[in-house]
């Protein structure tokens, strides 16, 4: 890892640790997801309304932690899998790089769906404590699954939530 990417990792670690010191909104199963307005990294403006009627998956990751890489490709695949069904995936990078660093992920990694960069405030909206964490949302906008880390047990889930999800 290079200094800056240590820098980086120590930073958002900090980051967390801070959080984790202060109250923040803890997302529920069952409760609706709170609210975002973000812009992609392609300057699409986008909130949860984007997402009524579909089954979404935010994905909170950073370009240089290796499960959330595992997670992407996982994500890609599924995209690929259940797009056409009504799955949208919103990856939510947490990279303090800048949008370029994103951007050349994205293309590196042919990711298939937007991916905006967040900031502190939805970080602690979505008590983000580690990366990667993935919510599935439903089509009415309710939080049913977190999931912190990856793992091959991790992506079965998710995949058998989104089916179900789909089916519904």
């Amino acid at each position: 890892m290079s200094f800056s990417r240590l820098i980086i990792a120590y930073s958002f670690c900090l980051t967390l640790l801070l959080a984790l010191s202060s109250p923040a909104s803890a997302v529920v199963n069952g409760k609706p997801a709170p609210p975002i307005n973000v812009v992609t990294t392609s300057g699409q403006k986008v909130t949860l309304n984007n997402y009524k009627g579909y089954v979404l998956v935010m994905d909170f990751f950073a370009t240089w932690c290796q499960p959330c890489r595992e997670a992407v490709s996982h994500l890609v695949a599924l995209n690929r899998k259940y797009g056409k069904q009504g799955l949208q995936i919103l990856g939510m990078s947490v990279d303090d790089e800048g949008t370029e660093v994103v951007k050349e992920f994205i293309a590196d990694r042919r990711i298939n769906y937007p991916v905006t960069t967040v900031g502190e405030d939805i970080i602690d909206e979505y008590g983000v404590r580690s990366i990667p964490t993935l919510f599935i949302i439903n089509k009415k906008g309710v939080v049913v699954e977190r999931y912190m880390g990856f793992s091959e047990d991790t992506a079965n889930a998710m995949e058998a939530t989104i089916r179900k999800l789909l089916a519904e």
